[in-house]
């Protein structure tokens, strides 16, 4: 069943969910939502299973038709948000019902947000995973964001019993100024000096960013003397810092597959999300770490999930 119109689709909106894995061998990146704990918080408000489809809004927000009733959350990036004209709150569920209009305007702080629909939206998987991989036109809503005039159905479920509201305590800030743990490597050899450029500098995040990668400027980052300015391309990960022969750093994401260019240090998964709720102008101030605390800081990320779950258990 038809469960929204879209009137409008904002800056830059597509479906997500965690992600196409088990295809980068082939040239498929594993896309997926780029603020993982907002995603999960959006789909528990809802009730729907952590890896429901969702919609993730970039800068500027779309305006809904809601054609069925259904609940929907949203969580990420700080927007103004209006349900028939009048201000409605993110973070916690929200009822809806047919001839609604949901008015999500531009980002006040951070840079991506992730709507939720009861159900999760339904479209077809490719390759295991909804996401949309917009170079590949695969996934997603016919590979594309979303244009005016696009009709999405969600999957039939119950209504919540009461509304959801995620406690202020988890609910994370997205400050201008990011600083965002590394682990040096898997490269770190061909620098020298180059490392200590990149944990005492404060970098801006240029135009160049998307989710393919995040371009930033500030102090140089040379390579040592005697080492090839570029490698043998290899597989990369989300959070590998790669040196152009520019010598400012890149940020990789979740629409790479390979690099060809050193890679002077990894971000830790946890912090990814505050990378991708910078937007150009911001400040990113790398801070080194360990793969002991990187493994520490994840399992309280999880924990922190299954405490919010625990919220709703006898709802």
């Amino acid at each position: 069943m038809s469960a929204l119109k879209v009137l409008a689709p904002g800056g830059f909106t597509t479906v997500q969910d965690r992600g196409r894995f088990g295809y980068q061998q082939m040239g498929i990146p594993v896309c997926g939502v780029l603020d993982s704990f907002a995603f999960n918080c959006a789909n528990i408000l809802v009730g729907n299973n952590e890896n429901q489809a969702v919609l993730e809004i970039t800068i500027m927000g779309p305006s809904l038709e809601i054609l069925k009733e259904m609940d929907i959350a949203l969580t990420g990036a700080r927007m103004g948000m209006t349900l028939n004209d009048k201000p409605v709150e993110q973070w916690k569920s929200i009822r809806v019902k047919p001839g609604d209009i949901l008015t999500i305007s531009q980002v006040q702080s951070g840079c991506r947000a992730y709507l939720a629909f009861s159900g999760g939206l339904k479209i077809p998987m490719v390759m295991g995973s909804y996401s949309t991989y917009v170079g590949g036109k695969i996934g997603g809503f016919m590979g594309r964001p979303l244009q005016k005039g696009d009709i999405l159905e969600t999957h039939d479920v119950r209504v919540l019993s009461k509304p959801r509201v995620i406690p202020v305590d988890y609910i994370p800030q997205y400050p201008s100024n990011a600083v965002i743990r590394a682990i040096p490597g898997p490269q770190d050899d061909y620098f020298d000096q180059g490392l200590t450029a990149l944990f005492e500098t404060k970098y801006m995040v240029t135009v160049k960013a998307d989710r393919m990668g995040y371009r930033l400027q500030g102090a140089p980052i040379p390579i040592k003397s005697g080492m090839p300015k570029s490698i043998v391309s290899e597989p990369s990960m989300p959070g590998s810092i790669q040196i152009p022969p520019d010598e400012q750093p890149i940020i990789l994401l979740v629409e790479q597959t390979v690099g060809g260019y050193a890679k002077i240090a990894t971000i830790i998964s946890t912090d990814l999300s505050k990378v991708a709720q910078t937007t150009p102008g911001d400040t990113i101030t790398f801070e080194k770490t360990d793969l002991k605390t990187a493994h520490n800081l994840y399992r309280q990320e999880r924990n922190k999930i299954i405490k919010i779950k625990e919220l709703f258990l006898n709802e």
